[in-house]
């Protein structure tokens, strides 16, 4: 009897395996919308190196595009998890995410936390007055206006903010910028006082 419901158990867990992938399975990031829009954004760059204008951009900017849409395609090659996103800056972070699919929705991290690798963080929100620098590198700016910073798939973000310069500063460089009117992603007209009143709801690690 005692085998009789063991063999019935593992026949049950069997046909939901067989059913069901496992939760724990690795996921294959080159089969989603970013990896499709990378390696196109790639093929048409590399077709525009020969023409005269190099597609408008300048050697040095056609060099800087080439190494970030090859770090993205590796990037989605080789992830086994989807984005997460660090915030480090000293203040409530708002961030873009969903679980597994559907639109991104705005969340707020708290400081010196991380994002819970069962969602996907797909960018940050930065107020208008934001100073910013998109990598360590990069020279700083204040935006005049709301921007949503989006990252690939399988991204680790780390947004910090470098106490000589008074800037936010991220690890990688954006996979896109969008301004209002330029994404279905809902971009508000929040300032960073807002964004700190708020409570942190982000789903973290």
């Amino acid at each position: 009897m005692k085998f009789l419901k063991f063999a019935l158990v593992a026949l049950v867990l069997l046909v939901n395996l067989a059913i069901a992938p496992p939760s724990w399975a690795e996921s294959d990031l080159t089969k989603g919308s970013d990896y499709t829009e990378v390696t196109q954004a790639l093929d048409e760059l590399i077709k525009a190196k020969d023409t005269p204008d190099r597609g408008g951009y300048t050697s040095e900017q056609y060099q800087q595009r080439l190494d970030d849409l090859l770090f993205q395609k590796y990037v989605l090659e080789t992830a086994e998890d989807p984005a997460q996103c660090r915030n480090e800056t000293g203040k409530t972070l708002a961030i873009y995410a969903n679980k597994k699919s559907g639109a991104a929705s705005l969340y707020f991290l708290g400081d010196g936390k991380v994002t819970d690798d069962d969602w996907s963080c797909k960018g940050v929100y930065l107020p208008s007055g934001t100073k910013v620098a998109v990598t360590p590198l990069a020279p700083v700016q204040e935006l005049t206006e709301g921007i949503a910073f989006k990252i690939v798939d399988g991204t680790r973000l780390v947004a910090k903010t470098n106490p000589q310069i008074g800037a936010i500063e991220f690890n990688v460089r954006p996979a896109k910028v969008f301004k209002v009117g330029e994404t279905d992603w809902s971009i508000p007209t929040l300032t960073q006082a807002d964004i700190d009143a708020k409570t942190p709801n982000a789903p973290i690690a």
